[in-house]
């Protein structure tokens, strides 16, 4: 199965019969892509289920609509367990950002954290999930972003990457997690709860 959200409404590309949300449920090979984006863009659709028969040919095909921007980001945990988040546009976030040329996808990761953060002495754990978002900027773009379950004992203060519109960077509790994950991306939920999930 393959989730991608327009905004926080779901499309999911799925070869399982069995329906497991209220959204409509249509056959991959019928669908005109455009008209979906643009019905979940409008809000006229909350998400859709698209039933493939072939769900990783459907898949390529699908990302052959679209221009993909490889991204790539870390849930990172303090000796306390406590998660690093950012403050950026009115929302909570995780750290993330832009694959650059020649860069792998861990170098990356460790990259946009230190960015965004001021953090230091991070570690990768292991994948914990890539997930997919549709946004328009100068066309229509699908960021995929790989993200990595990481760890850090770095004590100093945290300093947010004011240049890149970050207000504020802390670590959470369980309880704090919670509540700035009402004020999130579904994406970033679906990150939290695949930690989660172990």
């Amino acid at each position: 199965m393959y989730k991608v959200f327009v905004n926080d409404s779901p499309i999911i590309i799925t070869s399982s019969t069995k329906k497991e949300n209220i959204f409509p449920v249509y056959s991959f090979k019928n669908i005109v892509f455009d008209e979906i984006i643009q019905q979940l863009s409008n809000k006229e659709l909350q998400g859709i289920n698209l039933y493939s028969t072939d769900l990783e040919n459907d898949w390529k095909s699908f990302l052959s609509n679209i221009k993909v921007i490889p991204a790539a980001g870390g849930l990172v945990l303090n000796p306390k367990n406590e998660i690093l988040f950012i403050f950026r546009n009115g929302v909570w976030d995780l750290p993330k950002g832009w694959i650059e040329k020649g860069e792998t996808i861990e170098i990356a990761a460790i990259r946009e954290v230190k960015e965004e953060c001021g953090i230091a002495n991070l570690h990768i754990t292991k994948p914990l999930i890539t997930t997919y978002h549709i946004y328009f900027h100068k066309g229509m773009k699908l960021k995929q972003t790989y993200w990595f379950l990481m760890t850090s004992k770095y004590k100093k203060e945290l300093i947010p990457q004011t240049e890149e519109g970050i207000t504020q960077v802390a670590f959470k509790n369980e309880a704090e997690t919670k509540d700035a994950l009402t004020n999130s991306y579904a994406n970033i939920q679906l990150v939290y709860d695949t930690y989660k999930e172990g």
